[in-house]
């Protein structure tokens, strides 16, 4: 019989350490070796001897964390490229988060374990979509891993943002949305439903956008907003950091409608808790349906939920026989959809699977 991979993959202190291959993946703590999914920084942290990730995770870790701190060596990975590392054969595929997020798939004695860090099955014109890879455990997120979180199309959102636009011509439509994943995916989105004025962007946003445009995503016209005067920005887009919607920054445009792009505005409480006037449902994450659609994608006869609503998905699974394993990793809950507050909830249902009235943390 293979190998069960509880036996060869391992909870530390510093994170999930596959044992036969000596490395950890998405490391908490500097570490020898480490292999990356993605480039956020719940995930993708400073100090590595040696780091291995695709091209575009390693492009953002540079980026964003400066020459010489994302790992002493690089090594870059292709999607569906194999890697022999002390017997562990290692692959990268797909996981739709993203530019450059990456599963990874080990495959030690003929067992094989799929990590598949954060991720989402919906097509993204920023970055590779999902690849469901079918094995013996599968290691999962579960940020929305609660029935109240089912997302609408992303494309129905951006066309509420068109809408309001037409509605309002007047006013300045700023748009909160992370740096890394968020921001390009809203551009792209607004380039595919035909807008092609110019967007103008926070300065903080730009590092990201032109690693983006490096690797051949085209964004369009985007200007910079921090210099445009408030008439030039009447009428127009604009996106920013979260934070700086709220700011003084946003404050001196020409009567701003607030929006926020996140999977948390599925919470009306929480919009209206930032002052957010269009919330947008856009989320770089798996919601309830697509979560459990995909374990069932993967039929892996296990499932490890690494962090967010790890009891509720771990029941679902359980009433179609899947075994399920909270692995409660420290430092999780990534940076693009961390705009929330400690949750409340209302309501029960069997094995503490329950429905949020609040946002989940």
């Amino acid at each position: 019989m293979p190998p069960h991979p509880e036996t060869w993959l391992k909870v530390t202190e510093a994170g999930l350490y596959c044992e036969p291959g000596g490395f950890f993946i998405d490391p908490l703590r500097p570490v020898d070796r480490a292999v990356i999914t993605h480039g956020h920084s719940d995930h993708a942290r400073p100090g590595h001897r040696a780091v291995l990730a695709t091209a575009e995770t390693l492009a953002i870790m540079t980026r964003r964390l400066g020459e010489g701190r994302a790992g002493e060596s690089q090594q870059a990975l292709g999607y569906a490229e194999a890697l022999d590392i002390g017997g562990v054969r290692v692959t990268l595929r797909p996981a739709g988060h993203v530019l450059g997020s990456a599963q990874v798939v080990l495959e030690w004695q003929g067992a094989r374990a799929v990590v598949s860090g954060d991720y989402k099955t919906r097509r993204d014109p920023t970055c590779a979509t999902f690849e469901p890879v079918p094995c013996d455990v599968f290691v999962t997120e579960a940020t929305f891993g609660l029935p109240v979180f089912r997302h609408p199309p992303a494309e129905e959102e951006i066309a509420r943002l068109l809408a309001s636009l037409r509605v309002f011509p007047e006013r300045t439509h700023v748009v909160g949305a992370y740096a890394l994943g968020k921001t390009q995916r809203v551009l792209a989105l607004l380039r595919e439903a035909g807008y092609d004025a110019p967007i103008y962007v926070h300065g903080a946003l730009t590092p990201m956008n032109e690693v983006y445009a490096s690797f051949g995503i085209t964004l369009g016209d985007l200007r910079p907003a921090t210099v445009a005067n408030r008439e030039a920005l009447a009428g127009a887009v604009v996106i920013g950091p979260p934070g700086a919607i709220q700011d003084r920054w946003a404050r001196r445009l020409s009567d701003p409608v607030v929006a926020l792009a996140s999977g948390w505005m599925r919470v009306r409480q929480r919009a209206k808790s930032r002052g957010v006037e269009l919330p947008l449902v856009i989320s770089d994450h798996a919601d309830w349906d697509e979560l459990n659609a995909t374990l069932d994608a993967v039929a892996a006869p296990e499932v490890w939920v690494t962090h967010g609503a790890e009891d509720a998905l771990i029941h679902a699974a359980g009433l179609r026989g899947i075994r399920g394993r909270a692995l409660h990793l420290v430092g999780r809950g990534d940076e693009d959809e961390a705009v929330a507050e400690a949750p409340s909830v209302a309501g029960s249902a069997p094995d503490g699977a329950r429905e949020a009235t609040e946002e989940p943390p």
